[in-house]
Parts: C-alpha cells; sequence; structure tokens
C-alpha cells in the first residue's frame, strides 16, 4: 500500500522561501501524477499545483503562479513544491496527493492517495 510521507514545513517570515517534499513508500510501480493542495483556517481544501508522470506537463492556481515551482524525481519517488516569495496568506496545511496514471488534475476528489499534512505559517 502506497503512503505520503511530506517534510519541508515550518515558520517563515514574509519574504522566505521553504521547500517542501513528499516521499512515496510502498514502491509504488504504476505511473502516476502528483499534486499538492493547501487548506488554511476556516477555508476549503485548495489546488496548488500538480505535475504529470513524465514532469512534461505542470499546473498551478493563480495564486502561486511565478512563486511556486513543482518538481519530481521518479528514481526517488518524490515531488517537491519549493516555495518562494512566501506571503502571509500561503499560510496553511500543506499536503501531497497522487493520482494514478500519466496525467495531472486539480480536483481533490481525483486523487487516490493523501499525505498527512505539513504546516507552513508565513509571519508577516
Amino acid at each position: 500500500q502506497v503512503q505520503l510521507v511530506e517534510s519541508g514545513g515550518g515558520l517563515v517570515q514574509a519574504g522566505d522561501s521553504l521547500r517542501l517534499s513528499c516521499a512515496a513508500s510502498g514502491h509504488p510501480v504504476n505511473e502516476y501524477a502528483m499534486g499538492w493542495f493547501r487548506r488554511a483556517p476556516g477555508k476549503e481544501r485548495q489546488f496548488v499545483a500538480a505535475i504529470a508522470w513524465s514532469g512534461s506537463a505542470t499546473n498551478y492556481a493563480d495564486s502561486v503562479k511565478g512563486r511556486f515551482a513543482i518538481s519530481r524525481d521518479n528514481a526517488k519517488a518524490t515531488v517537491y513544491l519549493q516555495m518562494n516569495s512566501l506571503k502571509p496568506e500561503d499560510t496553511a496545511v500543506y499536503y501531497c496527493a497522487l493520482r494514478w496514471g500519466l496525467n495531472i488534475a486539480s480536483g481533490p476528489s481525483q486523487y487516490d492517495v493523501w499525505g498527512q499534512g505539513s504546516q507552513v505559517t508565513v509571519s508577516s
């Protein structure tokens, strides 16, 4: 059974950078897309970014375009979210998610496996 383990969250100041990592354990053998979502206090889960199995296709929420970058290393079964120029409104619990297949998606219901979440707090 595949499990996702996130790391790299923390408390930073506005303008700082953080990199989240998400490692897939359980030796997934089939192709899968990966996504990042976040949930701020009192708000619904929000799509952040996604990347296809090949890495050639990515998608970002408008709120993070130009500041965040998603990447993956299939040999390590790990996906990354590089977050630059962080803002207080980026404060949330960040979740990685796995979707079996080649293509990316932005809806939470389209993902099959979820990580436990990693807190990111950006102070002003």
